[in-house]
């Protein structure tokens, strides 16, 4: 009998099995909870997921190499279960430094395969942030995402700025983003914002503390919370007033 083809879909299809069969239905059923639409889960835990994960990731690296692991998450990012999503990031994960402007491409198209935050910040935060931090001339895609019909972009065009935020990058680009969103009505892209402001104002305070008093009375609220959600009480209070 001959031996059967080794191919991504073939190990993406057997990562599928191992995710159903070991998942849990009480915690499948616990997830939902924090999502507003229905929701496909297996019910693992990130922890265990990300332990999985790594193991699959070691062993396909050693025999099959990097651009069949590519493959494998590109096929597991397409499909419609929140886990298999997540698996396909963590097959990625701390590899963004091997990936160039082809691979960037790669991740900005599955944006149009979010069907929820989880996926979404998962994606956007772990591999795509890395690469724009990596590479500044990537952020001027963010502009393009912020103007997007699609949530999903939008709320992209924040998060893929937070790792180089963390580094005190890209101030002008996050000032310019924010003014194209603070009209945004989407609580999710509100949310996306204020995350991102958050973190800008953790790491430079000096500098956006001043930008959030300016911006105070256009800013929907959830943005200034989100925003203010590290500061002393006495910022904060100057921000919210």
């Amino acid at each position: 009998m001959p031996k059967r083809k080794i191919t991504p879909r073939y190990i993406a299809d057997h990562i599928r099995r191992v995710l159903k069969d070991g998942g849990s239905a009480p915690h499948a059923e616990g997830v939902q909870h924090f999502f507003k639409h229905e929701i496909k889960s297996r019910g693992w835990y990130t922890a265990e997921l990300r332990k999985v994960a790594v193991r699959f990731r070691r062993t396909i690296l050693r025999e099959q190499g990097l651009g069949f692991l590519l493959k494998v998450a590109d096929d597991l990012f397409s499909g419609d279960v929140l886990e298999e999503k997540v698996f396909a990031v963590f097959l990625l994960e701390k590899l963004t430094d091997k990936f160039a402007d082809p691979e960037f491409k790669l991740f900005e198209s599955w944006l149009n395969r979010i069907s929820s935050w989880a996926e979404h910040d998962g994606l956007v935060h772990y591999l795509i942030a890395p690469m724009v931090a990596a590479n500044p001339e990537r952020a001027k895609a963010m502009f393009k995402w912020a103007k997007s019909r699609n949530r999903w972009h939008r709320r992209a065009a924040c998060v893929a700025l937070i790792q180089g935020t963390r580094q005190k990058m890209f101030f002008p680009e996050i000032t310019r983003l924010s003014e194209i969103l603070l009209c945004d009505k989407d609580d999710m892209v509100q949310k996306g914002l204020g995350w991102l402001l958050r973190e800008t104002a953790k790491h430079d305070p000096k500098t956006t503390i001043p930008y959030l008093i300016e911006i105070r009375q256009r800013a929907p609220r959830l943005v200034l919370r989100t925003a203010c959600e590290t500061l002393p009480a006495i910022v904060k209070k100057r921000v919210l007033v």
